[in-house]
Formats: C-alpha cells, structure tokens, sequence
C-alpha cells in the first residue's frame, strides 16, 4: 500500500512540473510565431535548390 502513496505522490509532482514548463513557456511567447510555419514553407531557400 506504501507503494501506491509513493507512486501517486511521484505522478502528481511530474504532472505538476509538466504543467509549470508548459505555462512557462506559454508566458515566455514560445508559441508566439507572426510568420508562422504556413508562409515560411512558400520561400524558396537558395541551399535547398538542386545545383544545376
């Protein structure tokens, strides 16, 4: 039975810490993208062009 209280107590603090780097990066603007990935794909990169 001990072990189930120390599994759960474990679980909680891992969630807990997986919801603080989340929020944290959330509030840094780590998400926040104006471009964004949709119209960046549309630019040609010179080095990814075959060499002729």
């Amino acid at each position: 039975m001990s072990i189930l209280i120390f599994l759960a107590t474990v679980s909680i603090l891992l969630a807990l810490t997986g919801l603080a780097a989340f929020w944290w990066t959330v509030r840094s603007g780590q998400y926040d993208d104006p471009l964004g990935d949709a119209s960046r794909i549309l630019l040609e990169d010179p080095v990814d062009r075959p060499l002729d």
